[in-house]
């Protein structure tokens, strides 16, 4: 018995040859489709492991051309033709952690004891996977079930326990310049007439500047002709260690035509708050600092 990634297994009644059973099989543990198999049976929508008996036998779906899914070519997924991945949040998150770390599929299916194709299917489309997918998922991430899940979304991060012996050390500039560079979400902090304030921004490091788009109104636009101060950091929940960097500098407003036009060119970050945002602020560091918290022996 051999089974494609979305093929149903047909469970008959040995009796009369009815269906007494189906469902999608959603799970492969073996490269060559033999079982087991992971299926979402169509009567309760869960997702079970199962070894097919000779009462079950595999119903195949078309699926299409393949197409090569891994970044080393190791290995490809069935998706159909001219239809784009969908992934779920799980399989969001099971990518950003696999690359995070540094793995190609191949590596962290090995890793996680699982079929390459299968791993491609969780991140590429809306799936459910077994508690025990997840488990084994997460230690091969170096990750915990929970972050998978999404179940700190809500909450803000830090809240594991400290190192036994952590380490606080200076980041030297070049080490807070390489963090800086890899652009994201980091957090300006400006005087506004109620008071002070720290915003969220979308950023991106554009020739030696940080540089960010915002609408005139907006509290980030208050930035601009003063110094102000601006942030990021990350957090490892997992093995509840982090860093930071701070930069200060004066900010101001590109207007020239051809530095915007340079900078829309270049940004690789788009404001998740959508909208209409043009006004483009630039921070110029004239200081640069950051802290790393490790254990002790690194």
């Amino acid at each position: 018995m051999r089974a494609h990634l979305g093929d149903q297994l047909v469970v008959e009644s040995p009796a009369t040859g009815a269906t007494r059973r189906d469902g999608e099989i959603v799970g492969l543990h073996h490269e060559d489709g033999t079982p087991p198999y992971d299926v979402r049976w169509s009567d309760t929508d869960a997702v079970t492991l199962v070894f097919p008996g000779p009462d079950a036998h595999v119903q195949h779906v078309e699926h299409g051309p393949e197409r090569n899914t891994d970044e080393a070519g190791a290995e490809s997924a069935r998706a159909p033709l001219g239809r784009a991945p969908n992934p779920g949040d799980i399989g969001r998150r099971v990518a950003f952690e696999r690359k995070r770390q540094g793995l190609t599929r191949a590596e962290a299916a090995r890793l996680a004891g699982m079929a390459p194709a299968y791993l491609a299917y969780l991140e590429e489309r809306p799936a459910d996977p077994t508690v025990a997918s997840l488990i084994r998922l997460a230690g091969a991430l170096g990750t915990s079930v929970a972050v998978l899940r999404g179940g700190g979304i809500d909450l803000p991060p830090g809240q594991g326990r400290a190192l036994v012996n952590p380490r606080l050390r200076e980041l030297k500039p070049d080490e807070c310049r390489a963090r800086l560079d890899t652009h994201g979400v980091g957090r300006v902090a400006v005087s506004t007439p109620d008071g002070p304030a720290v915003i969220p921004v979308n950023y991106d490091v554009i020739d030696g500047a940080i540089v960010f788009r915002t609408t005139p109104a907006s509290v980030p636009a208050a930035a601009v002709g003063t110094d102000v101060a601006f942030e990021i950091d990350h957090v490892d929940e997992a093995m509840s260690q982090g860093w930071s960097v701070l930069v200060v500098g004066p900010a101001r407003v590109v207007t020239e035509p051809e530095a915007v036009q340079r900078l829309a060119v270049r940004a690789r970050s788009k404001p998740w708050a959508g909208g209409k945002r043009e006004m483009w602020v630039s921070i110029r560091p004239t200081r640069l600092t950051g802290r790393r918290i490790s254990p002790a022996d690194q």
